[in-house]
């Protein structure tokens, strides 16, 4: 590799970058003009004073940007064209898009970037938006089949009677009386069991271990209702995942949806770059060999017992995928194929796991007749070896990159091992996707740009020169909330940073009186600072509740959180987008570092590889964009409505000494800025809390 790309994954902390330098690479493009649109004179009546809105939503106030959104929407639906929009926090984006959508937008799907985004929408805004408008379109609900319960699966858990713990044993009660009261088998509508539940996988399929047209149940399937309906609705609510899942694999589900819809909108678009390169990438992992394994065992004793011992049959294939596993140290590692040595015992492993899948086709190939579900197990184990295969077993050396458009990378877990084959590039792959039959693109989310500049998002998914447009937060960011960047601290790099952040932060949370989101880059650092949060609040007599995260799951957090009034909650990625905490709950926020990509991801590596060999600076194109449109996302946590105060404190040094500083603190809402400690103390000290306390989201 060369010294300007490792210097590149480093940070660039010493890269010879000016003011004139990020300027020429990321100025802002000019903005579009507002398009003319025929729906605009219809948007200003249902978004003003007087609209339908306002009586079926009772916070309901006109905002000029939503308006302007709503149009801009419209007319990209009208044109059959697309939009990249940037609404920011509180301008109101799912009623804009909605609105148009449901009046104009013909067959839409819209796909959101969580499970529970989708679940909102459809259970609350769709239809509060609906009623308003008294639209009459049909809605539908399309999650991926692992959200749905399984007849088929269910029967045979309860059969085999393999469970070992009392809380599978209570959890798989509940789910056979759930099962016969259910309309849709949607696993989010029986919250007595959690959702982290290992019976959830012996009582649901996979794409691999489907009967489908074979199955008994065939005709009362969830997933096949679903999908049924998904087909006669007028709008259909997916999720990132399920879209390129399906899109990628042609599965089913969206590919059968996708020729029919006149409307795609994706609701937190920035995730799609990270979304779709994982589903049009290649993934083979040491789970789905246990997996099958699990279902040949079940299987064969159930339809083939006699002439094969199948229990060693599985087993030798079981060792051979747990082996392939330990070639690598317990916990988590992520390595490109050259940065594993020749001499490793992966590669002799992995040819020993390939034998071992052989003999098991073999065994498979001359049971099969005895049973359909054993045919079925004999296909998954074959594809099962062709994707092993694929993946080169012999390094290439000094070179990541196939064709300077993939790169093969290893993640090993606790329990198993990943073979990658990640594309560089999604962006002529999304274009495809988009070719072809025209149809209305919208892309929409709070972070989508760098200071106003949609370059980065926009090339990514390979749609350069489309229009996009960006429509201010209606908050007065500069009454609300103070952007507080302390001094003294040192270089992030620096042994014992975490601790010295944790010590600049502990003024700031007592004077706050707790009310605190500590968003940490690393688990480690949210581990270290949870020991000194706990230590020091003991010290200090501090009633501060702390929560963490790991130590329960994310909406109990949330919700404990909220409920508690003075917390503090000390968490990593997950909780830097998608929660919405309003009122005085809370009223910090606090940043350990800017949120750079790890220097030693070997996707990213390979991608500032190429961009390197093009004469493009890697970090200035790539790295450093992230981390703004990450580090926007995790101060869009602080205020989240007109009423809410607080301060933004961003302990990462580099926002002031490097040249990129200035880039990302014009990107971030436009708070009063200081340095000064003291300032914040009285900031708290002199405010009100803001009144009221409300978790639902902005409509």
């Amino acid at each position: 590799m060369s010294p300007r790309f490792l210097s590149s994954l480093i940070l660039t902390d010493h890269l010879p970058l000016s003011e004139s330098d990020l300027d020429a690479d990321l100025d802002a493009a000019p903005a579009p003009s507002e398009p003319a649109g025929k729906y605009d004179a219809e948007v200003d009546r249902i978004f003003g004073a007087g609209g339908p809105l306002a009586p079926a939503v009772g916070t309901f106030k006109p905002r000029q940007s939503q308006t302007e959104m709503a149009k801009a929407i419209a007319h990209a639906i009208s044109e059959q064209g697309t939009l990249i929009a940037e609404a920011g926090t509180g301008t109101g984006k799912t009623f804009a898009y909605l609105v148009p959508a449901l009046l104009w937008g013909g067959k839409t799907i819209i796909s959101t970037g969580t499970k529970n985004l989708q679940d909102q929408l459809f259970s609350r805004d769709i239809p509060t938006v609906r009623a308003a408008l008294r639209a009459p379109v049909s809605v539908a609900l399309l999650k991926g089949r692992s959200n749905y319960l399984c007849h088929y699966h269910l029967e045979r858990t309860l059969s085999n009677g393999r469970l070992t713990s009392r809380d599978d044993v209570g959890h798989l009660r509940e789910i056979s009386r759930f099962i016969k009261m259910s309309q849709s088998g949607d696993k989010a509508e029986l919250t007595k069991v959690p959702e982290t539940a290992s019976v959830w996988n012996l009582v649901t399929s996979t794409r691999e271990n489907c009967v489908g047209q074979e199955c008994q149940y065939y005709q009362d399937c969830f997933v096949m209702k679903a999908r049924r309906e998904a087909q006669q609705a007028d709008v259909v609510v997916v999720n990132h995942h399920l879209f390129f899942a399906d899109v990628a694999l042609k599965e089913g589900g969206m590919a059968e949806l996708l020729p029919s819809a006149n409307t795609i909108i994706f609701d937190e678009a920035h995730q799609l770059p990270e979304v779709a390169t994982l589903f049009f990438g290649t993934t083979v992992s040491t789970g789905q060999v246990l997996e099958l394994c699990r279902d040949v065992l079940a299987e064969g004793l159930a339809h083939a017992r006699g002439g094969v011992d199948w229990a060693k049959v599985v087993t030798v294939v079981e060792k051979a995928a747990r082996d392939l596993r330990l070639t690598f140290p317990e916990g988590s590692t992520r390595l490109s194929l050259p940065q594993i040595p020749p001499s490793s015992e992966f590669f002799p492993a992995l040819d020993k796991l390939k034998e071992e899948l052989e003999g098991l086709i073999d065994v498979l190939e001359a049971q099969a007749e005895r049973a359909e579900t054993i045919e079925q197990c004999r296909v998954r184990a074959v594809e099962l070896l062709e994707q092993y295969k694929a993946w080169k077993s012999e390094p290439k050396k000094g070179k990541e990159v196939e064709g300077d458009d993939a790169v093969l990378w290893v993640e090993a877990f606790s329990s198993s091992l990943q073979l990658h084959k990640t594309p560089l590039s999604i962006a002529p792959i999304f274009a495809g996707q988009r070719a072809g039959t025209p149809r209305s693109w919208i892309f929409t989310s709070a972070t989508l740009a760098v200071k106003n500049d949609f370059k980065h998002f926009s090339a990514q998914l390979g749609m350069t020169g489309e229009p996009a447009q960006s429509w201010p937060s209606p908050f007065n960011y500069q009454e609300q909330g103070i952007l507080y960047v302390p001094t003294g601290l040192p270089e992030p790099n620096t042994f014992g940073y975490t601790d010295a952040v944790v010590d600049m932060a502990l003024p700031v949370i007592e004077a706050a009186g707790g009310r605190c989101f500590f968003l940490c880059t690393t688990i480690r650092a949210v581990n270290r600072v949870a020991e000194r949060l706990r230590e020091e609040f003991a010290a200090r007599g501090l009633d501060f509740p702390l929560f963490v995260q790991g130590e329960r799951g994310r909406t109990e957090l949330l919700d404990s959180f909220r409920n508690a009034g003075n917390a503090v909650l000390v968490g990593s990625q997950s909780f830097w987008e998608g929660v919405d905490v309003r009122g005085e709950a809370l009223s910090l926020v606090i940043i350990d570092k800017l949120p750079f990509a790890p220097p030693d991801d070997p996707v990213l590596a390979a991608r500032i590889e190429v961009m390197e060999k093009k004469g493009m600076n890697g970090f200035v194109h790539h790295t450093l964009p992230e981390a703004i449109i990450n580090l926007k996302q995790g101060a869009g946590r602080l205020i989240r409505d007109v009423e809410d105060r607080g301060v933004l404190m961003l302990c990462d040094p580099r926002v002031i000494s490097k040249p990129y500083g200035r880039r990302i603190w014009q990107s971030l809402p436009p708070f009063r800025r200081t340095r000064v400690q003291a300032e914040v103390i009285e900031f708290f000290a002199t405010s009100n809390p803001p009144r009221g306390k409300d978790s639902g989201s902005e409509p």
